[in-house]
């Protein structure tokens, strides 16, 4: 049988986590980005489809780009953080099945023959990622901003011209300040929350 984590662990990735607004100028590497998504590529999505699709914004250059998509309450803060990852859905992730999951030689023509459900299965599924992706840094040691403030249309329209990926939230990553954090607010009880039938 499995062990919990230690308590330490549970309050790194949860507990004392926070939603960062303010990071300290310290980089976030290439390599520590790949290790991410090397780790967070393992957590499970439907039929193991993996629609999500990351575009890690760092460059002025690529910032500059980005900037005029945000919301002006997140521009300051995306540009002063050390990355910016946009989540996006690969709207033909099916293409991979034949390989990601040949269990079912029909699920790509499955997914071919009803966009609906081709749709709903990559939102969701992107959606599922990007959080995975947000414990992931976490657990890495890094700190997390994410938001949904912006243009979809302009972010699709200047980081995916081709139409076959959408953009679906962002995060902020790399070194949280503390001081431009919100006081922490309440959750939900479970009762409030959780039904056990």
């Amino acid at each position: 049988m499995k062990k919990s984590l230690s308590t330490s662990a549970l309050e790194q990735v949860f507990i004392h986590a926070r939603t960062f607004n303010k990071f300290t100028d310290q980089d976030v590497s290439d390599e520590l980005i790949i290790q991410l998504y090397d780790l967070m590529k393992w957590a499970p999505t439907s039929m193991n489809c993996q629609p999500g699709h990351y575009v890690v914004v760092k460059s002025r250059e690529a910032k500059k780009r980005l900037n005029s998509a945000l919301a002006p309450g997140n521009q300051e803060k995306s540009m002063q953080a050390p990355a910016t990852i946009i989540v996006a859905s690969d709207t033909q992730f099916y293409e991979h099945l034949p390989t990601q999951f040949p269990a079912n030689p029909n699920a790509q023509s499955m997914f071919e023959a009803n966009e609906t459900l081709a749709q709903q299965t990559a939102f969701r599924n992107s959606s599922l990622q990007g959080a995975y992706l947000i414990l992931a840094a976490r657990m890495l040691g890094l700190d997390c901003g994410p938001m949904s403030g912006f243009n979809n249309a302009v972010v699709d329209a200047e980081f995916f011209p081709s139409g076959r990926y959408e953009a679906n939230f962002l995060i902020n990553i790399g070194y949280g300040d503390p001081s431009k954090n919100h006081p922490r607010g309440p959750r939900l009880l479970a009762e409030q929350a959780v039904e056990i039938l």
